[in-house]
Parts: C-alpha cells; structure tokens; sequence
C-alpha cells in the first residue's frame, strides 16, 4: 500500500506541481489552507505533510501548533519560499523532520520525503 503525502499550499500552482512530482509513487490529498489541512488530516490515514509557512488566515506555523494539539502525528517538511532562518529555526524548534526551500528540484522533493518517511 502506498504512505499518504497530504500536500499544504495556499497556491493552486505550487499544490499541482507537487502532486505531479509525487502521484507516481505516493497516495496524495491535497489541502489549499491550514484548515483544510487540520480537517484532512484527523480524518485521513496520513503519513507525511508537506506544509507551506507563508498561507493567509493561518501560516504553516501555526497550522503545525494546532495539528500537534489534535494529536496529529505524522511528520511535517515545512515548504519557505522565502528561507527566512527564523521561520525555519521555529519550524525545526517545533518538531519539523525538514525544510525545502521553494521552488525545489523534483529529485529534491522526492529524496526528502523519501526521509521524512523512513521508519514509518
């Protein structure tokens, strides 16, 4: 059976482009807010998360706050488009397996998931 990567982005772009990157060897959903994402993933088998920081109504920070006081224990790689050292530093501070700084290369992508999912 195929792990479950639920992909985080408030960017229409970004979630496709992800999900044509992934689909060939994961399961996908996909979740276009923090929300969205905390809904899908109390109510899906989920093994990994790709979250985005920079989301509108709730950032990735604390979309990842609230899925750890619903118990949500899956690991996240969080997704910076702008690589500032003090979202990442919060990120990994709270529990975060990984970074990626977008846009990414395919081969990225894969490999660090590919990690994030080891032991699962």
């Amino acid at each position: 059976m195929k792990k479950c990567i639920l992909i985080v982005d408030d960017d229409e772009m970004n979630l496709k482009r992800a999900e044509m990157i992934l689909k060939k060897e994961y399961d996908i959903l996909l979740a276009g807010s923090g929300r969205e994402a905390i809904e899908k993933a109390k109510t899906e088998k989920v093994d990994l998360i790709l979250l985005d920081i920079a989301m509108p109504e709730m950032n990735g920070i604390e979309t990842f706050k609230r899925m750890k006081e619903e118990a949500v224990e899956a690991p996240v790689i969080f997704l910076t488009a702008s690589g500032y050292e003090d979202d990442v530093r919060t990120a990994i501070d709270l529990g975060a397996v990984n970074y990626l700084k977008k846009p990414f290369f395919p081969q990225e992508l894969l490999k660090r998931v590919a990690i994030g999912l080891e032991g699962r």
